[in-house]
């Protein structure tokens, strides 16, 4: 699993150019609940492995990226399954005052569950736990 954490600069891409990459994505089914020190996520990513797993903090958002571990048969034909084979991708509004570096994350079965503790800043958002549009 890859973490990155990103300070918050804008960002260099147009939001144009961020739909159309998260159009060749799909959104998992997640989870999220407030712990009294941490918020807990369980995100639902079924044919992923860790080595597919990619968590980044942009400033108030967190992005969990999950791609799929791809077999290629002698025998492969197209049967019109690109819907349904595309990789995942989550986009959190968490707020600020998260310590993203204690932040734990395990995966199994095609579950991961991320616990990120609260900092010493955490400012509860007024809409809590909201998707990015």
């Amino acid at each position: 699993m890859n973490t990155r954490n990103h300070a918050m600069s804008p960002s260099s891409r147009s939001r144009r150019a961020n739909e159309a990459s998260d159009a060749m994505y799909r959104q998992p089914s997640y989870d999220c609940r407030e712990l009294p020190d941490a918020v807990s996520i369980v995100v639902y990513v079924p044919g992923v492995g860790a080595s597919g797993v990619e968590i980044e903090a942009r400033g108030p958002d967190l992005l969990v990226t999950a791609n799929k571990t791809r077999f290629v048969r002698v025998n492969w034909q197209a049967l019109n399954l690109e819907a349904s084979q595309r990789d995942y991708r989550l986009r959190l509004r968490l707020g600020l005052g998260f310590d993203y570096s204690q932040m734990q994350a395990e995966i199994h079965d095609g579950v991961l569950k991320l616990t990120v503790p609260k900092g010493q800043g955490y400012l509860a958002p007024a809409n809590r736990l909201g998707r990015v549009a």
